[in-house]
């Protein structure tokens, strides 16, 4: 399965086709109003739900993302906007050396054995280097929600593994969050 991900404006075809049926209403909504942050603003928070915070982010029209950190030093934010067309995932961690700002890499996610591939676009946030993947996959934002795990892996292999508990429920939250934006 190909990630429909759209890196500095450039897509890669999706493979498949939506097949779930447990697709809510208010998910396929939240994936029709994704979009990739601009800049790093003042984030503000929303809610806390287990290790996610849900946050505000004004540098996207206040859009509503969850994020958390991680034991291996990992960070992770899936986010929307309101006036966006697709998600964005970002993974960031101190420890990855030699990334590169605005360089494309492939990548591999895998959630739970469902693979998406896609690029992701190297960036720093705070001096922490990462990627920013972005998607217009409800498969994924669904796997994400119901799954138990999720693996980052690049060309080298395997560089993240974290776990998805309350990811639903902050996904939920960030959806009522979103909603209140307006």
């Amino acid at each position: 399965m190909v990630l429909w991900a759209q890196c500095a404006h450039r897509r890669i075809p999706k493979e498949t086709t939506l097949t779930s049926t447990h697709t809510s209403l208010a998910m396929m909504a939240a994936v029709l109003a994704f979009s990739v942050p601009a800049s790093a603003q003042e984030l503000t928070l929303y809610d806390t739900v287990g290790v996610w915070e849900v946050l505000i982010d004004p540098s996207v029209d206040n859009g509503c993302l969850i994020n958390a950190e991680f034991e291996d030093g990992s960070d992770v934010r899936i986010g929307f906007e309101n006036a966006g067309a697709s998600g964005y995932l970002m993974a960031m961690n101190a420890a990855w050396g030699g990334i590169e700002d605005d360089t494309e890499y492939a990548i591999t996610l895998d959630v739970d054995g469902t693979i998406y591939e896609g690029k992701g676009k190297g960036m720093h946030l705070d001096d922490v280097p990462g990627v920013d993947i972005t998607f217009d996959s409800a498969d994924f934002l669904l796997d994400v929600a119901t799954k138990t795990s999720l693996k980052l892996s690049n060309a080298d292999g395997p560089v993240m593994s974290i776990d998805l508990a309350d990811s639903d429920k902050a996904l939920e939250s960030a959806l009522a969050c979103q909603a209140e934006q307006g």
